[in-house]
């Protein structure tokens, strides 16, 4: 046999080619590396959609639910504009007419409880009853004269 022939390959490789029956290094690193990328692309997008839900998560429960919907009809349907639109009720601050309105029906039914009738009930009955009652009805009303 001839001494001088020599294998196929050379004899010194570059370190980016893996032997013949060893591990290839560089695309073990290079899956690790695409997969720490995309976990980390992938949390990276997750948190920027979440972003109008975390803005408003603050304010109103009916405003936070409304942005929280139009968050998941943009990641579900791929349409932008509800996402924006999302962002853009998050920012802004409803303001709150609820309270004052329960305030002032719950100060007028205080006031028209504080106020009865019966009053004017009983001179109404007063007038329609007969004379002989008339003492028995301002009696049960704890006024009138006699």
């Amino acid at each position: 046999m001839n001494e001088n022939i020599h294998p196929m390959g050379p004899h010194h490789l570059p370190f980016y080619l893996a032997p013949g029956g060893g591990t290839d290094v560089l695309m073990v690193v290079v899956g690790i590396f695409l997969v720490a990328t995309l976990i980390w692309v992938g949390t990276l997008y997750l948190r920027l959609h979440s972003l109008p839900e975390r803005m408003a998560h603050k304010s109103e429960k009916l405003q936070f639910e409304i942005v929280a919907i139009l968050g998941l009809l943009a990641l579900f349907t791929h349409i932008h504009l509800f996402w924006v639109a999302g962002l853009l009720l998050a920012m802004i601050d409803i303001p709150d007419f609820g309270t004052p309105l329960r305030s002032i029906a719950g100060s007028v039914e205080k006031i028209a409880d504080t106020m009865p009738d019966t009053v004017s009930e009983a001179g109404q009955e007063a007038s329609l009853a007969p004379a002989s009652v008339l003492p028995d009805a301002a009696k049960k009303t704890g006024g009138g004269h006699v």
